[in-house]
């Protein structure tokens, strides 16, 4: 059986680990650098963390909506993306602390928890890398 999807948009970019990272579209162009280099520039650990809090916002609209309601307009998320080494190498985890001011605690926990089912980031990462959530 096949299952049929639609593209809805696909980012491109041409770069390198130390150096550039730019969108076909000219709407991105960073600078690249190893995470504590001192180098100038961002490093893919800092603009995952950027992508995954703008999309996991999103993932939280679509929740409330759900629940008929609307998003405070201070909601963010602070994201955070370590770079870790163990004996088997290389690995990632991450933290997302979610403010949603003015939400009844347990309701913002439901919105949190159904936002990480339908994020892509968190889809992505789910059974992967160790994903702290907490209500800021």
């Amino acid at each position: 059986m096949t299952t049929q999807k639609k593209v809805l948009y696909t980012g491109k970019t041409h770069g390198g680990r130390e150096g550039f990272a730019r969108s076909d579209d000219a709407q991105l162009e960073v600078r690249l650098s190893p995470p504590g280099s001192g180098k100038a520039g961002t490093n893919p650990e800092q603009l995952f963390a950027a992508g995954w809090s703008a999309c996991f916002i999103g993932a939280l609209g679509l929740a409330a909506a759900k629940h008929k309601l609307s998003l405070p307009a201070e909601t963010a998320v602070d994201a955070e993306v370590d770079l870790a080494k163990s004996e088997g190498g290389f690995f990632l985890q991450a933290r997302l602390a979610v403010s949603l001011p003015g939400i009844d605690a347990d309701l913002a926990r439901s919105l949190i928890a159904e936002a990480h089912q339908t994020c892509p980031y968190s889809k992505a990462t789910r059974g992967n890398i160790e994903v702290d959530l907490t209500l800021a």
